[in-house]
């Protein structure tokens, strides 16, 4: 049954977002929006909403259909909020005096805990903030539910729950959610959108088979233009040498073959349609000086605790090698930014190190924290680049084009800057730092996918030591070659990761 029927849809602000744009949306639907940092995706659900009117098309809705739209942010006037009367206020005030059981099986559902729900919303972590969101537009009973970035902020038992939630919701809800997590798209969707300025593909397939699917349908396309204008060219050299011959035998015969010659490469060309090329959000490029040391951090048995002393966990005996890409595996509070923030401290002030933690002294650190923290936000990019760094005022400016910063950008407030320009412009202090080891926590945060894939990339090619804490499955995949796990107040070498993404979500994962 269609319950949305989105025809020629596109949206102009000041370029093309999207355009010429065509979706059905069928009960029963589980369809991944994707596409890169400010290209249009929370746009789109804007525009489904009703709350933005599209350049051009339609949006035709099946009648009296509801439609729960969970953004990004938490509006400033729910802060003071308790959790559960958020969530209340949500429903009609009839409603909400007769059926507040309503709540509660929503926060159940969500598995809230009791001493969670009396607490002001502006008290919570980021991932129970999200939830707060969802449970507040699902607690309506909406017939669609759309969800943008409904990952950001949440730990890897958080996303469990919501692949969890989201894989137990009626079948005939569809759902519609923008991610940059490749393994929650993987997980919780059917149908994957592309969303691009001209012709936004859909493939009936979760994101990874989609992606390539797309990715074999682009070189396509490109073997056939490439293929096309070839043959063009091809047609144009014969013209221009039947146009020689007619010239000087004056037949007029070859000058219309010549005009023909002509108007097929004309029409060929003009017909020929370049391949997708994805506008980049700014490259990701990361340096490594190198050393010569073997090992480059030793652990004896290293204790780390809370602020206030109490134990987490103990090391053991650990050597960080050159060449290592260590990931850092544990649940929620069990002490791994708290490592990070001790090897950090070890490496920067070793006259301050416990004994216990002995990093070598050519060690040169690239350190980037999921709050960007490093980053000032009443600072201006180039002022950032300028300052921490020799490099003059024309580099810095190109080295921040590179990164994806106009002009206007550079010289703007680093807090008026979105998560993912943030996120390039600490990448691009890491790189100008030239370290030779990199303590990375939560370093995908606020990267689309293209800039997740960047990031892996550069620290495959690099061959950069590293040690980094992240809850994005798919890029702990693709580039950790050792895995540090803590458990039970102890932290152990394992084989892999993916005992402990079972252990966190299920089998499926």
């Amino acid at each position: 049954m269609t319950l949305i029927n989105i025809r020629n849809l596109g949206v102009t602000l000041g370029n093309p977002l999207f355009s010429k744009l065509n979706l059905v949306v069928n009960a029963g639907d589980r369809i991944g929006l994707v596409a890169a940092n400010g290209r249009g995706k929370s746009t789109l659900l804007a525009c489904i909403t009703g709350a933005l009117e599209p350049s051009e098309g339609e949006i035709t809705k099946a009648r009296g259909l509801t439609v729960g739209h969970v953004a990004q942010n938490v509006p400033p006037a729910l802060f003071d909020t308790p959790f559960y009367d958020a969530v209340l206020q949500a429903l009609p005030a009839d409603q909400a005096e007769s059926e507040s059981w309503r709540v509660d099986v929503v926060l159940e559902s969500l598995d809230v805990p009791e001493a969670m729900r009396g607490r002001p919303l502006k008290q919570l972590s980021g991932g129970w903030q999200r939830l707060a969101m969802l449970a507040r537009t699902w607690v309506s009973e909406p017939d669609v539910l759309l969800l943008d970035e409904p990952t950001n902020h949440l730990d890897l038992e958080k996303i469990s729950q919501l692949e969890r939630w989201l894989n137990a919701l009626p079948r005939d809800v569809p759902v519609i959610l923008s991610s940059h997590d490749r393994a929650f798209l993987d997980a919780t969707t059917n149908r994957t959108l592309f969303l691009r300025p001209e012709q936004s593909p859909v493939f009936a397939l979760p994101y990874s088979r989609a992606r390539a699917a797309l990715d074999e349908a682009d070189a396509s396309e490109a073997r056939r233009y490439e293929r096309d204008m070839k043959v063009a060219e091809q047609l144009r050299k014969q013209a221009a040498k039947l146009n020689n011959i007619g010239i000087n035998s004056g037949s007029d015969l070859l000058v219309v073959k010549t005009k023909q010659l002509k108007q097929r490469a004309e029409k060929l060309e003009d017909a020929a349609k370049p391949a997708h090329l994805e506008r980049s959000a700014g490259a990701i490029r990361l340096s490594n000086r190198g050393t010569h040391a073997k090992v480059l951090v030793t652990l004896e048995d290293a204790a780390v605790t809370t602020p206030d002393g109490t134990l987490l966990f103990k090391t053991g005996r650990q050597f960080i090698c050159q060449g290592d890409r260590i990931v850092l595996l544990g649940l929620n509070g069990a002490g791994k930014s708290r490592l990070v923030s001790m090897l950090k401290q070890a490496i920067e002030r070793p006259e301050t190190a416990r004994d216990s933690i002995k990093a070598t002294p050519s060690l040169v650190l690239g350190y980037g924290d999921q709050a960007l923290a490093d980053l000032a936000d009443t600072d201006t990019p180039i002022g950032t680049i300028i300052r921490r760094f020799d490099v003059g005022d024309q580099r810095a400016r190109g080295l921040l084009a590179g990164a994806g910063m106009t002009i206007d950008m550079q010289a703007k407030p680093i807090g008026q800057l979105s998560g993912g320009q943030k996120a390039r412009l600490g990448m691009l202090v890491l790189r100008l730092t030239e370290p030779n080891f990199y303590l990375l926590d939560e370093p995908t945060n606020h990267l689309d996918i293209e800039g997740q894939e960047a990031l892996e990339s550069e620290l495959m090619a690099h061959e950069a030591s590293c040690l980094l804490v992240s809850h994005d499955r798919s890029f702990v995949r693709a580039v950790g070659n050792r895995f540090w796990l803590i458990e039970r107040k102890r932290l152990v070498e394992v084989e892999s990761p993916e005992g402990f993404f079972a252990s966190v979500g299920g089998d499926g994962w």
